[in-house]
């Protein structure tokens, strides 16, 4: 063990320390968590009508939310809130994204935002086409034909086709984008942040106001950035997007749902578990970084997941998992916290449970008594560097071998469908047990599979805690 910490120390430490540190991943992590106020707006809104809506109707059959009184006004009420956080959660985040990428390079934030949020919109698809077949009197066909130039409606052979111009697609500016604005987003900031930071703009006598100032600064350099993004759009829409996809639905077709799809597979969820503990146990916070990995494939899926639920229920989602068509997926963001990482990574509010029954040590147990109250709220930095569990030989192996445990258990019960999926987002600081259940829109059978991982991490954790008995109290 002590030849696997050193050789982890001289070779491993360094270059996580290396990726935590590098400014564009810190970037993308404080990126995702800029959109938190507006998603987590989002999660209530949808965990309030799962409430109001969909629970009810398990148990009594016929019951429909909408036509209640008080019931249905609140379900339109959360319907606006979905409207401005969810529903458009793509355009937030490429604000986040660019504001965040201008700060790492110390230049005008505001603008950066404005940037990458320009260059997310400027791949939109503004126009909209769509055919249904249908049969129509010949009266009827004749006035739809007469109207074609101001209704963009026309028919033939049986066929009612419809099409216009000033339109913004819902799919476009949801977690749809994410992919797309972290390359487009980027690359546009990047190139703003460069010129800026060489000089490369209009420089306003002192007399002018600051503000006025700032603005005049970033025109030349948001111009040209704009202008590299616009090209690259164009020569895209000329080439691969011939057959009328836009950026965002050829990247989401060839990149991400392919990245969505490995990320379903209990391999790559094992892999990014173990790299978290394995962080952690040498003092990296591997969740923050990991942060870009875990919210850009499952933290979409979370957002997807959530989209088709608002829309349909849970009926919806699970029909979208079965399709496999990308709009809906089994393991999301959440089921880490869910079924893993209660009481924070590596489960350790069982660590704390099993010292307090377990341990003769009197360090150990005034830890646990002291990290138990922040653990029921998935706080665990006291007993990580507390206790500590950082470079720890003893619990170096139950660390990771709980969590690993927990995702397999939530895994397999997700995919043999005996709990619901996870379809909205949750604060991370909800208790275990309680998580679960508002994360599957309240499953009750999902804290039960909570309560499997929380006694095998019980169980995982308790010859450890025997075995540090022997050991020496810390003085």
């Amino acid at each position: 063990m002590n030849a696997i910490t050193a050789w982890m120390e001289r070779y491993f430490v360094p270059l996580a320390a290396k990726i935590g540190a590098q400014k564009h991943l810190v970037a993308l992590r404080d990126a995702f968590i800029g959109t938190m106020p507006a998603t987590m707006a989002g999660a209530i809104a949808v965990m309030i009508n799962a409430i109001v809506r969909d629970l009810p109707a398990k148990f009594f059959p016929g019951y429909d939310g909408s036509t209640v009184p008080v019931v249905k006004e609140i379900i339109s009420v959360n319907g606006f809130v979905w409207n401005g956080t969810l529903a458009i959660v793509g355009i937030i985040f490429a604000f986040s994204w660019g504001y965040n990428l201008a700060k790492a390079y110390k230049v005008n934030e505001l603008a950066g935002g404005i940037v990458s949020l320009a260059a997310l919109i400027q791949g939109v698809g503004f126009s909209f086409s769509s055919t249904t077949a249908v049969k129509l009197s010949a009266a009827a066909a004749k006035a739809i034909n007469g109207t074609t130039a101001t209704s963009g409606m026309s028919y033939a052979d049986g066929t009612l086709s419809a099409g216009g111009w000033g339109w913004l697609k819902l799919g476009f500016l949801d977690g749809n984008a994410y992919f797309v604005i972290m390359v487009m987003g980027a690359l546009a900031t990047i190139i703003y942040a460069k010129l800026m930071l060489k000089e490369i703009t209009i420089k306003m006598p002192d007399t002018v106001p600051p503000a006025v100032a700032k603005a005049f600064t970033a025109i030349i350099p948001a111009a040209v950035s704009l202008y590299v993004t616009a090209i690259i759009y164009y020569l895209f829409s000329i080439t691969l997007g011939k057959n009328g996809d836009v950026m965002i639905t050829w990247v989401q077709k060839t990149i991400a749902e392919p990245f969505m799809h490995i990320g379903q597979s209990l391999g790559a969820i094992l892999l990014v578990t173990f790299l978290v503990s394995l962080m952690w146990l040498f003092g990296l916070h591997g969740s923050n970084v990991m942060a870009p990995v875990l919210e850009g494939i499952w933290g979409v899926g979370l957002l997807k997941n959530s989209n088709v639920y608002q829309a349909g229920g849970m009926k919806a989602v699970k029909k979208a998992i079965e399709a496999g068509n990308g709009d809906a997926y089994m393991w999301v963001r959440n089921s880490f916290d869910s079924y893993a990482w209660f009481g924070g990574v590596g489960g350790t509010i069982t660590l704390l449970i099993m010292i307090l029954a377990l341990s003769k040590r009197e360090d150990y147990r005034v830890v646990a008594k002291l990290g138990i109250g922040p653990s029921v709220f998935n706080i665990n930095e006291p007993v990580m560097f507390g206790l500590p569990i950082v470079l720890n030989p003893i619990f170096f192996i139950p660390f990771i071998l709980a969590p690993l445990a927990g995702v397999t258990i939530g895994y397999a019960a997700t995919a043999w469908h005996l709990v619901d999926p996870i379809v909205t987002t949750v604060p991370w600081v909800v208790p275990p047990f309680l998580m679960s259940l508002m994360a599957t829109a309240y499953d009750w059978r999902a804290p039960i599979v909570t309560l499997v991982s929380f006694i095998a991490a019980l169980a995982i954790w308790a010859p450890f805690v025997i075995a540090a008995n022997g050991t020496k109290d810390a003085d």
